[in-house]
């Protein structure tokens, strides 16, 4: 979840708020689309949505999240104004997202989709005549408001429903054409923070704060923290960022009605909270003192890795702060609701004893459950996933940031093999991504500026770890982020207001979900997407073990260097090759060595028969007792992904 306040070359990101936390006192099928062209090309032949629906009936290698950022997804409206109404901008709704859509997805391989911006969030857009009171502008980012500014946990955004009556089971049906199309649901929970005004309208009594002692800072079982005898004041907000860019409305007077004054979502505890803190919500109290110090019993190490009924075990009969058994509430109602898994936000910032409390819960009922979250800081990794049962971390500060360097011409390749050892232990928990909605998009020029530079990584992100794979929707056909669409700033496709998204939509051509209207380049990519995706979600080599062909190789005599890398990975008979060039303007020759480790596991004792799953082609390698190698030649930005096993 991104916080930030974007104008005019500022931009405050999460990572910068993480690096001051402590500070704050805040922390305590298995065959792909092949190609049928020329040699140097990375295309991929198209196959209607249909039959590549029909080609994936099983799912042997990783999972693959799709993330749909679900308010702009199947907005047809293309105006785009800034700071634009939902009624002069549009707004994608869960109807939108119908049958074709969901085919295409699978097609591609996805095994989850996680639905971004479903849970109720503070959002300028009056729907009082529903009975839903509307939000102040003054605590409320962008006209569509931040999907992270949760307002009522059982209910669902009025704005992706075509009646907010009926917007539950508008998502319902959702749900269910989801599972129709054999595809697993993922939405967000945020734990660490809610909406500056949380009051549930599905269930008044659950609401956050209602049993409250406002008048201490601090009580284990109050849901907030508090400055009594404060109120709460609105930051200086500069005069880029005014709310609504100044159009009048009625509550757009600076003024916000909160006393006493509550902590900050970022643990700030000014009762005037900076423009830079996350001043449209408020932080959740899980137990934690003021002082830092835990108000909760103490997770023994000796839970390390064990099952969640020995964590529900332990947790049994315990005293535990209030914010635990509501949230513990919230996510048992989404099970019943048929939802799959959880995306969790800002993990880091809520204790980790909580998640083992959580989490076990969530998977003594339904062990399949599928459990995400983001923490950023690498020395807690083990721990959140360990103790705290996460199924998988966003592996962003090591492997991502890692690979964007190199996609923009400043890394070397080594570093990621150095990453993949540092973390051979947890590798398959930690997930991959090349864009999120916290990203910038690679296409966008302060990032990449150019989506073809996302093949060489898309290919390494899929594969070089049995780590599941998550895309962004839009990345796949090149989406570049560049609308100013008010709050938010360009790079990033906006997660505050109301728009439409070009390449995406042009793919989506009117709800048909056929790439009718995509350029032939944008075509191309869409279909790399979808063999690359397939051959993660299907070949059972994805899950496989491991080997490094990158020091070997790098010793070969050939034009192998740190813009290129190689690896090898293998289950029982099902044996892939994978190399990749990262160099934007020159071909390769590359001679790709075996290490003797490799041809032992392998039983190497001649030459090796191997077919490029992305061009089709078949190559054979050298063979001796000493070294085996493979002669490969790949164009600017290439890849190849040999399989043995054809």
């Amino acid at each position: 979840m991104l916080r930030l306040i974007q104008s005019k070359g500022m931009l405050i990101m999460k990572s910068n708020f993480l690096r001051n936390i402590t500070k704050m006192g805040a922390l305590s099928l298995i065959m792909p689309l092949l190609l049928s062209c020329q040699p140097q090309s990375d295309r991929v032949t198209d196959i209607p949505a249909q039959e590549r629906d029909m080609s994936i009936s099983a799912t042997n290698g990783k999972p693959v999240v799709y993330q749909i950022f679900t308010r702009l997804f199947g907005n047809k409206n293309t105006t785009n104004k800034p700071w634009g109404t939902l009624a002069e901008n549009g707004v994608g709704k869960f109807s939108d997202i119908n049958d074709e859509a969901l085919i295409a997805l699978k097609s591609m391989g996805v095994s989850h989709v996680w639905y971004t911006g479903i849970v109720h969030h503070a959002s300028v857009t009056d729907y009082s005549e529903y009975g839903i009171p509307v939000d102040d502008p003054d605590v409320v980012k962008g006209r569509a408001g931040s999907p992270y500014a949760v307002r009522d946990y059982y209910n669902v955004n009025p704005d992706l429903a075509n009646d907010p009556a009926q917007r539950l089971a508008e998502f319902e049906a959702l749900i269910a054409r989801t599972h129709a199309k054999d595809m697993k649901v993922i939405i967000d929970i945020v734990p660490n923070h809610v909406a500056r005004r949380y009051a549930s309208l599905t269930y008044p009594e659950t609401s956050f704060g209602l049993h409250d002692n406002t008048g201490v800072d601090y009580q284990k079982n109050n849901n907030f923290y508090y400055v009594p005898g404060q109120a709460f004041e609105v930051p200086d907000i500069p005069e880029s960022l005014t709310p609504l860019s100044g159009e009048s409305h009625p509550l757009a007077d600076g003024l916000f009605d909160e006393s006493p004054a509550k902590w900050t979502g970022n643990g700030a505890r000014a009762a005037k909270p900076d423009v830079n803190d996350w001043y449209e919500t408020v932080k959740i109290n899980y137990g934690v003192r003021p002082d830092g110090s835990h108000d909760f019993p103490a997770l023994p190490e000796s839970l390390r890795s064990q099952p969640a009924s020995q964590h529900v075990a332990f947790w049994q009969g315990k005293d535990v702060p209030d914010s635990w058994v509501k949230f513990k509430d919230i996510t048992q109602y989404w099970l019943d609701k048929g939802v799959d898994g959880f995306r969790y936000d800002m993990a880091e910032m809520v204790p980790v004893a909580f998640w083992s409390y959580l989490n076990s819960h969530i998977k003594a009922r339904e062990p399949n459950t599928f459990l995400l979250a983001e923490v950023y800081q690498p020395h807690l990794y083990r721990d959140y996933l360990q103790l705290g049962l996460m199924d998988s971390l966003y592996d962003k500060v090591d492997f991502y940031d890692t690979l964007k360097r190199i996609m923009q011409g400043n890394g070397a390749t080594s570093e990621l093999v150095a990453i993949q050892q540092q973390y051979q232990d947890i590798a398959p928990q930690l997930l991959h991504f090349l864009e999120n909605h916290d990203e910038q998009r690679i296409a966008s020029p302060d990032f990449a500026g150019d989506a073809d530079k996302g093949k060489p990584a898309l290919v390494v992100s899929a594969l070089m770890s049995s780590s599941p794979m998550m895309v962004y929707f839009g990345q796949e056909v090149g989406e570049d982020g560049s609308e100013d669409m008010g709050f938010g700033k360009p790079t990033r496709t906006t997660i505050f207001d109301y728009a439409g998204v070009p390449a995406h939509q042009r793919w989506m051509n009117d709800g048909k979900f056929d790439g009718g209207q995509l350029s032939e380049s944008e075509k191309a990519l869409r279909h790399y997407y979808e063999a690359v995706l397939q051959i993660a979600a299907t070949h059972p080599a994805a899950t496989g073990n491991y080997a490094s062909l990158h020091q070997s190789s790098l010793d070969g005599d050939s034009e192998y260097s740190e813009k290129q890398l190689a690896f090898a990975r293998w289950q029982d008979d099902d044996k892939l090759i994978v190399v990749s060039n990262f160099d934007a303007n020159n071909a390769v020759n590359l001679n790709i060595v075996f290490p003797t480790s490799l041809q032992e596991s392998w039983s190497v004792d001649s030459p090796l028969v191997l077919t490029d799953l992305l061009s089709g082609q078949k190559v054979t390698s050298s063979y001796s007792q000493q070294k085996s190698s493979l002669k490969v030649t790949l164009p600017p930005l290439g890849s190849a992904i040999y399989s043995t096993s054809l």
